[in-house]
């Protein structure tokens, strides 16, 4: 306990930990429907396509969430033409545009004076440098995905398990799935400052997949997964100030490591309830 404690003293470590939850209450509501839908490629190439549009804003000096935002939305739009369009597989779409817009990005910043600063900065995220501003503008979208989470579960709920019920009951299946791009592009947005566009996956991902093994009511999942994502955070911290490690990574690879931790203990509870019932038996 004295280590945390140590640890959180200085206000940039307060700082980084209010950007790290703030982050994981945003990712842990898109990524559980990200998860249940099976959209996690398509989350992996919308963190990477907005690469382009934070670059941008930072030659130019304009706001990295607008760049972001409007990156994101010509990546979905990139998408849905190239798959309609070319009659390639949806996959496949993602994926040319996943390295596409990345390899964009990267040229984009080769222009800026400090290539290596900035690259590192954009793509790992800097969450010790996480500023009040940083946390007033995660603080909106946090909020935005929350009320949005609120207001649209019925429809995400019916497009995920079953898409044509919800066109007989009346819902707009195409518009819930469009809705559910924005936040995930919200998402996204509010959560690079803090762990960075190539590990905002592993909190998008990593505890609502850590979630789901333990239960399959999606409320419940949403809840665990913020759980989950804030042991991540405060862990990943800690560890990062003790042990000179980059937080950002540290905290995204501990998401992932929680799954296969619980994982791992799901199936040794499984073994042995079987084991069990086959001596009762």
């Amino acid at each position: 306990m004295q280590l945390i404690l140590d640890a959180f003293a200085p206000a940039f470590m307060q700082r980084a930990l209010i950007g790290g939850l703030l982050a994981v209450v945003a990712t842990s509501l898109v990524g559980t429907w990200v998860v249940l839908r099976g959209l996690s490629f398509l989350g992996d190439a919308l963190a990477h396509g907005v690469i382009p549009g934070i670059a941008l804003a930072v030659l130019w000096g304009f706001s990295p969430i607008i760049g972001a935002l409007v990156a994101a939305a010509v990546m979905g739009g990139l998408v849905s033409v190239v798959t309609s369009r070319s009659g390639v597989r949806e996959d496949t779409g993602i994926g040319l545009l996943f390295v596409g817009m990345l390899s964009l990005g990267i040229v984009i910043v080769s222009k800026a004076r400090s290539f290596t600063t900035e690259v590192t900065a954009l793509l790992f995220g800097d969450v010790l440098g996480v500023t009040r501003d940083d946390i007033n503008g995660q603080l909106i979208g946090a909020s935005i995905v929350v009320v949005a989470t609120v207001v649209l579960y019925r429809p995400f709920l019916a497009l995920t398990f079953n898409r044509m019920k919800a066109r007989s009951l009346g819902m707009h299946p195409s518009a819930a799935h469009f809705a559910l791009m924005v936040l995930l592009a919200i998402s996204i947005v509010a959560s690079f400052q803090a762990v960075g566009t190539l590990l905002v996956f592993g909190l998008l991902v990593g505890p609502p997949a850590t979630a789901s093994l333990l239960t399959r009511r999606v409320p419940l999942m949403m809840v665990v997964s913020m759980l989950c994502g804030a042991l991540a955070v405060v862990a990943g911290l800690t560890i990062s100030f003790h042990a000179g490690t980059a937080g950002g990574a540290t905290m995204s690879g501990l998401s992932v490591a929680q799954f296969f931790v619980v994982l791992a203990a799901v199936e040794v509870v499984s073994a042995v309830r079987a084991h069990r019932h086959a001596r009762i038996a």
